[in-house]
């Protein structure tokens, strides 16, 4: 497995010297950066219940590390609403002796406006060139939000690249999560490191990867069969008539 181009992630201290306050430091994810946080050179996964701050940590390692806030790669350039955290300010991202040849944020919630912004630079580039080619030479709108979420996986993500992904699943059928794992694996295989928040046990299945769970204990490494998506979802399969009859009583 090839070295990885980012090999951690650790908090600033203020340069003030007062505590931080408020959002997003009051998130359990976030406190326990300033010990550094160790990413994995192939996937790091990152799992927890909404609000753990995962995602707002995700989005603060992508724009530390160039990337559009709202998605897409470093070379985005546009902006609907300026609504991410001030974290990546506060961030240090440890990086390794290689770089990157390529790099994507991949949001479901704003792969619109990354489609959009796509279609815009066709437009503005006439003749010149179409930015579309790179992801398969359709436009994402065309396609369903699943269809669009994987054409950017494989078109556009390609080898020796960094690529972090907010909740794929969101965007994904329980079969093309599992289109998506294979496409992780080739990604891996081609010298490439994913960072990934996401609650799918089949997104969460990349073998040998480190997965770190985020509650209020703050960041701590998990094993794939003790990750609460895998231990919730086999236990709500082994008695789903239980499960159901638990949650549907008066």
């Amino acid at each position: 497995m090839a070295d990885a181009f980012l090999q951690s992630v650790e908090l600033l201290l203020p340069s003030d010297g007062q505590p931080r306050t408020g959002y997003p430091w009051t998130l359990p994810a976030i406190a326990p950066l300033a010990g550094g946080l160790a990413l994995h050179p192939g996937v790091t996964y990152l799992i927890g219940e909404n609000g753990s701050g995962k995602s707002t940590l995700l989005e603060a390692i992508a724009v530390a590390a160039g990337m559009n806030a709202e998605g897409g790669s470093s070379s985005f350039a546009f902006t609907t609403r300026s609504s991410h955290s001030d974290l990546f300010n506060a961030i240090r991202l440890i990086r390794g002796a290689r770089r990157p040849r390529t790099d994507f944020f991949l949001r479901a919630e704003s792969l619109f406006n990354a489609a959009t912004y796509l279609e815009q630079l066709r437009d503005d580039l006439g003749l010149g060139g179409d930015p579309l080619a790179a992801y398969g030479g359709r436009s994402l709108h065309e396609q369903s939000h699943g269809e669009s979420f994987l054409a950017v996986m494989v078109n556009r993500f390609g080898p020796d690249g960094l690529y972090l992904l907010d909740e794929p699943e969101a965007a994904l059928s329980t079969q093309n999560c599992l289109t998506a794992l294979r496409r992780i694996h080739e990604l891996v295989r081609d010298r490439s490191q994913l960072v990934i928040a996401t609650h799918s046990p089949i997104i969460l299945a990349y073998p040998e990867a480190t997965i770190y769970h985020c509650d209020e204990r703050g960041l701590e490494p998990v094993e794939y069969e003790d990750a609460e998506p895998v231990r919730l979802t086999r236990s709500f399969l082994e008695a789903r008539e239980r499960f159901v009859h638990e949650l549907m009583k008066d």
